[in-house]
């Protein structure tokens, strides 16, 4: 079987400058190209990755006034616990009041509503794994030492536990690719 990679993430906005402004602005990401398709929708293509063109695509298009967002997440990786936390201040710095926060236990996670509802994720790895979905709430202001011993009792008090390292491992053999 042909291993397909997920590149990159297209949604329609309503108010494309405000959108590009967020993204760009608040999550970091930056304008590789912008332009107009023939008689067709404006994209604004974004990345914050120099060998992918784009990670997210922003295209006109989308009527305001929907009541259901089909999209389920953006989710963005970052590498380290502290940048969440730094994260989270930027995003409260911006006026920002609504903040679903929670461990999964095999990640730290930030949700968060982008200008037009989309619900946009900020997350970190932990070195562990337990199975999903589990959710349950965290300090993310507390000491990133707190957070992370929290966070590893309630991984290891769950059924399924393991270290990520032999979780991955479980899965290259599971998938038959090399490791």
């Amino acid at each position: 079987m042909t291993t397909a990679a997920l590149s990159h993430f297209g949604i329609h906005v309503t108010d494309l400058d405000r959108m590009v402004d967020f993204y760009t602005r608040v999550v970091g990401l930056l304008v590789m190209d912008r332009g107009q398709l023939t008689n067709g929708p404006t994209l604004v293509f974004l990345s914050r990755d120099p060998d992918e063109h784009h990670q997210l695509v922003l295209v006109t298009g989308r009527p305001p006034g929907i009541e259901y967002n089909v999209v389920n997440q953006i989710s963005f990786k970052l590498p380290a616990l502290e940048d969440l936390q730094a994260v989270h201040r930027r995003l409260r710095g911006e006026g920002l009041k609504e903040f679903r926060i929670v461990t999964h236990g095999n990640a730290w996670s930030i949700y968060t509503p982008d200008p037009e509802g989309n619900r946009v994720e900020f997350f970190v790895d932990t070195p562990w794994h337990t199975p999903q979905p589990f959710a349950e709430p965290f300090d993310v202001e507390a000491p990133v030492e707190k957070i992370i011993a929290d966070t590893e009792a309630i991984c290891r008090s769950r059924p399924g536990f393991a270290m990520r390292g032999a979780w991955r491992q479980a899965q290259v053999e599971r998938m038959g690719v090399a490791g």
